[in-house]
């Protein structure tokens, strides 16, 4: 499935904007409508090598994925790399880009791109029956969801890793 692409505007500093998104505990706030059974991989949520594993209801065919923090470049742009599908055979990858936004009243355009190298045949056919349609919609719908948890400046509650209190 080649790649798909969304872009929003935030009134936001952009600062703030990719220190939402760089956190994968935050990233149910805004995506669980498509990405059920969120968890983290690993106590620390940020960063490069972070990484969680999601159940993704793409178009009646439930598939688990993986996204793990490959780049960073704060507060510009951010780049996911894992893997999904039966027995994680396909390649996923997901960019974050963030452009303007300098200071306190300053707004920042989001562009997300989402992508999939499907490599076995059924793969490749479920991306021609319209995958692609349907995660263009899925990211649509989550940064709209973005724009208004950052927007009205609502407390988002990030998802902790069972028994790390105990740590």
């Amino acid at each position: 499935m080649g790649p798909v692409s969304e872009t929003i505007t935030i009134d936001a500093p952009r600062e703030r904007v990719f220190e939402v998104i760089s956190d994968l505990a935050y990233r149910p706030a805004f995506t669980d409508h498509f990405a059920h059974d969120f968890h983290l991989q690993r106590l620390d949520s940020t960063g490069i090598g972070a990484a969680a594993r999601f159940r993704a209801d793409a178009k009646r065919f439930p598939i688990w994925m993986e996204t793990v923090i490959a780049e960073q470049d704060a507060p510009y742009r951010q780049v996911e790399r894992g893997h999904g599908s039966r027995q994680d055979r396909m390649k996923v990858g997901t960019a974050w880009e963030l452009v303007g936004g300098d200071g306190p009243n300053a707004t920042t355009e989001v562009t997300v791109t989402f992508w999939a190298e499907a490599e076995n045949h059924v793969d490749v056919a479920l991306g021609k029956l319209g995958a692609g349609r349907w995660y263009k919609k899925q990211w649509r719908k989550s940064l709209k969801r973005l724009r208004d948890l950052i927007e009205n400046d609502e407390p988002i509650r990030p998802l902790r890793v069972a028994g790390a209190s105990r740590i």
